[in-house]
């Protein structure tokens, strides 16, 4: 995702926001106003967005006060201007009490806002970096502009105050929301990072004239959805302002493809990646002494497989240890100088293409409008939505809001970068819910009878596609797991090998079964005589392949010593590993592969073997042939208990393990 979300508390304004974030995460110095602490530091001053402005006495885009902020974030909510009303009530007489009151927005609160960070894609702000001082205006404006709609759509679908016993009431505050924009240029590494801190605020007037607070739950769900959105509008208005289109590329082999300017290298997003190869090797050692941890009694506290949960924490913990402290905040002129400098130097992309990276991008986008046509089909949409969702969820339950977020990403992958019309998004949505969901929910609270929490599933019979599940237990390796017997100590690693080189075994992602289900339901549409009339859906599917390299669009050649032979007879068409190898090196997506019929039943065929091949190794080595339906015990993270087995003879790696 490509915005962050974190709750402020009043205490935070001064320890963290007013000392590091106003100033572009530099160290503000004591006793220094903040504005004279931003020109030091190169950033522009804050400013206020969101149409509940107008209540408080404030305009869009009016420069943010230190005491503004301190008012609003952190007196607990109050009023921007409450030194100035409450001079004014003083002076006419009202008591202390009575002033301190006039300058509070209803109720003190300790959660005073939530922090939203945007950041578009890193070929967007590559652009930004290192083009020139057009580009860079063009992409700034982009940037406010998708963070302004943003905001627009939690005001008017998202956000709401609750109030009553037990929050029972919730309403849309009708006034709009208020919010402080920061900007930022850089990362902790000093690599280039356009992204923006939008301090909301949770104050929200009622249709009565009350003040209440917004329920930041529903900020949460919501985020993915806000970061499709965000992420779609920023790349549309770059790509029509400059001429370029986006493509997709499989950054990390199993997970969804994401959404770039073509033509800009890969090996310049390497560049700006160190924080990321940091992680990665912090991660590598965490899952090793994960799967090789111990208790008191020397069995294994886990089971030896890091699952998505378990990494998901571990990769939180290793940014926090690798994390650098903050640099000093330098001009923009000065950075965009030194930035392209450095990518010459030690990028490994030749200095002419940095020089003119515009025109580099402006060139590939040519070559795939020529090739594609964007053509949006509501119903093809609507498979590709609720297919994915119902595989990514947990029991195939899910609620508007993934579907939501979903349809946002396949609009993004269809459009390529063009605009799309307002309201299309809801629409694919209305489409997946009214013929391919069914609705599951069992209301019981007034919250469950809500249009955003009721409750869905896919109508679709999949039982070759099951929903999510726990996989069984892997069979241990005694050349990659600790062993057996309890006296031994713990040595899985190879002698010379590092952390990063020791396979650590990981359970399944689920993006690749999602990608599948979309594939399967759409033959069963395509064939199926009742929907005929969608015939037209399916071909729109050029769009698939505009990311796909032009060797992989023609036929491979063949081998010298085979070349005069005739291909055999009756055979059937046998799916191009080397072009999917090749596929996936140049991090386009998978689904770009043409997934015909027949191709289809034998990539069925192949998940269906791998899965019973898995079960089979996992229950002869576990000595749980029969299925007796044991459970493990769960553990308080999540992972189930595992018990090692007794040593044995060595049996070598299982073949296709």
């Amino acid at each position: 995702m490509t915005v962050d979300i974190r709750v402020i508390r009043a205490g935070q304004m001064y320890r963290y926001y007013l000392r590091e974030t106003v100033v572009g995460d530099g160290r503000r110095p004591a006793h220094t106003p903040l504005r004279a602490a931003q020109e030091q530091a190169g950033v522009p001053a804050g400013r206020w967005m969101g149409r509940g402005l107008a209540v408080l006495g404030l305009t869009a885009g009016e420069e943010v006060t230190e005491a503004q902020l301190r008012n609003l974030f952190g007196e607990r909510g109050r009023h921007p201007h409450a030194d100035r009303i409450e001079a004014e009530r003083l002076a006419k007489g009202d008591s202390p009490k009575k002033a301190f009151k006039a300058g509070a927005l209803g109720r003190r609160v300790t959660v005073t806002g939530v922090d939203f960070v945007f950041r578009p894609q890193p070929t967007i702000y590559l652009l930004w970096a290192l083009g020139d001082e057009e580009t860079r205006r063009v992409i700034e404006a982009a940037h406010e502009y998708a963070i302004e709609r943003m905001l627009e759509w939690i005001e008017d679908e998202v956000a709401v105050i609750r109030y009553g016993k037990d929050g029972i009431y919730r309403v849309r505050p009708p006034g709009g929301l208020v919010a402080a924009r920061f900007r930022h240029y850089e990362a902790r590494s000093g690599r280039p990072l356009l992204h923006d801190h939008l301090l909301l605020s949770v104050k929200g007037q009622r249709l009565d004239g009350k003040w209440g607070s917004i329920h930041t739950t529903a900020l949460h769900e919501n985020t993915v959805a806000a970061s499709a959105l965000y992420n779609e509008l920023v790349a549309a208005e770059v790509c029509e302002a400059l001429g370029l289109v986006t493509e997709p590329r499989t950054v990390t082999p199993g997970r969804r493809p994401v959404m770039e300017i073509a033509g800009v290298p890969h090996e310049l997003i390497r560049w700006t990646s160190r924080r990321s190869d940091q992680i990665a090797a912090c991660l590598a050692e965490l899952e090793h002494e994960y799967v090789t941890a111990v208790d008191d009694d020397g069995e294994l506290r886990f089971l030896p497989v890091v699952s998505e949960r378990a990494r998901a924490k571990m990769n939180q913990i290793a940014a926090r240890k690798t994390r650098p402290p903050k640099r000093k905040t330098r001009p923009l002129a000065q950075l965009r100088k030194e930035w392209k400098e450095s990518a010459i130097r030690t990028s490994k992309v030749a200095a002419d293409v940095i020089n003119s990276l515009l025109e580099h991008a402006r060139a590939a986008a040519a070559a795939i409008r020529a090739r594609v046509a964007t053509v949006v089909d509501i119903a093809l949409a609507a498979v590709d939505v609720a297919a994915t969702v119902f595989v990514m969820n947990k029991g195939g339950r899910f609620h508007r809001r993934h579907l939501l977020a979903e349809a946002r990403r396949h609009l993004a992958l269809v459009l390529r970068g063009r605009r799309r019309d307002p309201g299309l998004d809801n629409q694919v949505v209305a489409a997946a819910i009214t013929t391919h969901c069914l609705d599951i929910t069992e209301p019981k609270t007034t919250r469950g009878r809500e249009a955003a929490y009721r409750l869905y599933t896919a109508r679709w019979p999949l039982s070759d596609l099951p929903a999510r599940r726990r996989p069984l237990t892997p069979a241990p390796d005694p050349d990659r797991q600790p062993p057996a017997d309890p006296g031994e100590p713990a040595a899985p690693r190879l002698p010379g090998q590092d952390a990063g080189e020791w396979e650590i075994p990981r359970m399944p992602l689920q993006y690749e079964r999602a990608v599948l289900a979309g594939a399967v339901v759409r033959e069963q549409l395509r064939t199926a005589t009742a929907t005929a009339v969608r015939g037209r859906a399916y071909d729109v599917v050029a769009h698939q392949q505009a990311a796909m390299p032009e060797q992989l669009l023609a036929p491979l050649a063949a081998e010298a010593e085979h070349d005069d032979q005739e291909p055999e007879s009756g055979r059937r068409e046998a799916i191009d590993m080397t072009a999917l190898r090749a596929l996936r090196k140049s991090r386009t997506d998978v689904e770009a592969l043409d997934l015909t019929a027949d191709r289809l039943r034998r990539l069925q065929d192949a998940f269906a073997k791998a899965g019973d091949d898995s079960r089979v190794r996992a229950n002869r080595n576990t000595g749980r042939g029969d299925d007796t339906g044991a459970v493990h015990p769960v553990r308080p993270d999540g992972q189930q208990a595992h018990r090692p087995q007794k040593p044995g003879p060595h049996r070598g790696r299982e073949a296709g393990h």
